[in-house]
């Protein structure tokens, strides 16, 4: 079997195992790729001054507003790149009308390209991109053989939440118990 581009074989009887290291992710932050932007009463497309996420991850937008009447249930749009230079594009979960938060994408997003938020109900609210804790997988899987997570060298004891599609890989993803934090992740899982 070919090895895939950034993981390590190991030797096993019957199955690959292969040992991933997407890197040393920080925290998710509510703008890591973006800080918060006005909005208006038409569509904003963002597409400059965008930071691409430290390792392919998920996405997420924050809105905030002076007056939370403007805010309506709207879904934010994010196009860019998967951890295979494909173009992906998110519709993430809509905002509640009249609150201040953050939702949370699924897919992991190698690049960010930009976003686009419909109209909102007036000028006041501000919408920033960040990152979320979902780390991007570099195969596709069918069900979750992922076998255990190190963070920072230290196994952990919870296994991480998988997320698998056998067809878009943008939508294989592992979250760590422990909450990210700038240091060493490591993960193995094993294929056909």
């Amino acid at each position: 079997m070919p090895l895939i581009s950034g993981g390590t074989l190991m030797p096993t009887s019957g199955r690959a195992v292969y040992s991933f290291a997407p890197g040393s992710p920080a925290l998710g932050t509510t703008t890591a790729v973006h800080a918060a932007a006005a909005t208006s009463t038409a569509v904003t497309t963002v597409n400059s001054a965008l930071t691409n996420p430290d390792v392919p991850r998920n996405v997420t937008a924050t809105v905030a507003a002076g007056t939370l009447a403007d805010i309506l249930a709207v879904q934010v749009t994010v196009t860019g790149t998967d951890i295979e230079d494909r173009v992906i594009t998110e519709a993430l979960p809509a905002f509640t009308p009249g609150t201040a938060g953050t939702v949370t994408g699924s897919k992991a997003f190698k690049t960010v390209t930009q976003y686009v938020v419909p109209a909102m109900g007036g000028a006041t609210p501000t919408v920033a991109l960040g990152t979320g804790a979902k780390l991007g997988l570099l195969r596709r899987l069918t069900h979750n053989t992922v076998l255990g997570a190190w963070l920072n060298g230290v196994k952990e004891g919870t296994a991480p939440t998988v997320a698998t599609d056998a067809t878009n890989i943008a939508n294989n993803t592992a979250t760590l118990n422990s909450a990210l934090n700038g240091t060493a992740v490591i993960l193995d899982y094993y294929g056909a």
